[in-house]
């Protein structure tokens, strides 16, 4: 008999935080789970640790691949699931042992395609529950699901700007799970970060919500998103960024044409590009950039110039920001680069002292 949910786990040199994930992935109360365990070609214990876990739960299935990245690994996964649900946790991460019951016992009422819960980050030394300013349960069918969700995937609209940390909040496939049936039959996988830079998770999500008829999310927060790890995938200096999201912009916008998606698509995706300045502003002058200030404010200069941000700003309105955002988003829309930085720098510090 299948299991209800299969549950993918990318491994890559994980060996510091591995236990406390696979132990939090054992522990759930819904017993009736796979755990397909994608060791990603690992040069340190983590295939070790995987098979001593394996040995002693039946339910761990260990693939051993060459290294390929996170994508490659979670579509290996996706190759071997039974469940009738799929989930997604990051091998830094951990979840509340009821995790998996609530998602489920969610969709099984809701007869949904994608349930969702909230999340909790862990900064080590103290956690900060990620605020989603929603009632404690939300349900969107049909036609909502596209126009509500796959819509905020793509970009905000209206008062959402002035939010851009909640950008790429509803993004993450490690807070929810999916009906089997929509991703398989609908061939959805994620795509190489070598080839897009980030956001392979919301990538993957517009796909699923586009074909999704219903969707439940929970403002409990039963994720603990782990922001200590030196080596994850999403700290350090990314090169090319800027190429590589000019890449992830036309992969949504070929989606937009494909599906014959209306205006507000567009508008939505046109806000997300200017709001990604942050992301590729914070990028540049990242502790990791071994670059001198002067590089990196040319840098910087470059980026406000390329052809798609300038764009996009022509047509970006800067009326539901806060003042400091708003500051932010003028000097980038005017493409003032030594202001840019500077804001830069102080988001960057205000981000340490209030996390």
């Amino acid at each position: 008999m299948n299991p209800k949910v299969s549950i993918i786990v990318p491994i890559y040199n994980v060996e510091k935080y591995l236990k406390r994930c696979l132990d939090s992935l054992v522990s759930q109360r819904l017993r009736d789970i796979e755990i397909i365990a994608v060791n990603d070609g690992s040069t340190d214990n983590s295939l070790l640790i995987l098979k001593e876990y394996a040995k002693q739960d039946e339910r761990i299935i260990v693939i051993d691949k060459e290294n390929g990245g996170v994508s490659s690994a979670r579509n290996k996964g996706l190759e071997k699931v039974r469940g009738s649900y799929i989930g997604f946790v990051d091998p830094d991460d951990w979840v509340d042992e009821h995790m998996y019951e609530q998602l489920y016992q969610m969709v099984l009422v809701e007869n949904a395609d994608i349930s969702m819960c909230s999340y909790t980050r862990e900064f080590g030394k103290h956690s900060k529950v990620k605020n989603f300013p929603l009632p404690e349960k939300v349900t969107y069918t049909n036609e909502e699901v596209q126009l509500k969700m796959m819509r905020r995937l793509i970009g905000p609209l209206n008062e959402e700007i002035a939010n851009p940390e909640l950008l790429d909040a509803w993004g993450t496939v490690w807070s929810k799970i999916y009906r089997t049936e929509v991703i398989k039959e609908n061939h959805i996988v994620f795509t190489d970060l070598n080839k897009i830079g980030t956001n392979e998770d919301s990538l993957f999500n517009i796909q699923a919500f586009y074909y999704a008829n219903k969707f439940v999310f929970t403002n409990k927060p039963y994720y603990h998103y782990w922001r200590v790890n030196e080596n994850s995938v999403t700290t350090g200096y990314k090169t090319e960024l800027i190429e590589k999201w000019s890449t992830l912009f036309s992969e949504i916008e070929s989606f937009l044409e494909e599906n014959d998606l209306n205006d507000q698509y567009y508008e939505a995706l046109n806000n997300r590009i200017c709001l990604n300045t942050l992301g590729l502003g914070l990028n540049e002058i990242s502790k990791a950039n071994q670059s001198s200030i002067l590089v990196k404010i040319r840098n910087l200069d470059t980026i406000l110039n390329h052809r798609t941000i300038k764009r996009s700003f022509e047509h970006f309105d800067l009326q539901h920001f806060s003042l400091l955002w708003r500051m932010f988003y003028f000097c980038a829309k005017t493409r003032k680069a030594l202001s840019f930085f500077l804001l830069l720098m102080s988001i960057e510090w205000l981000r340490k002292v209030v996390r």
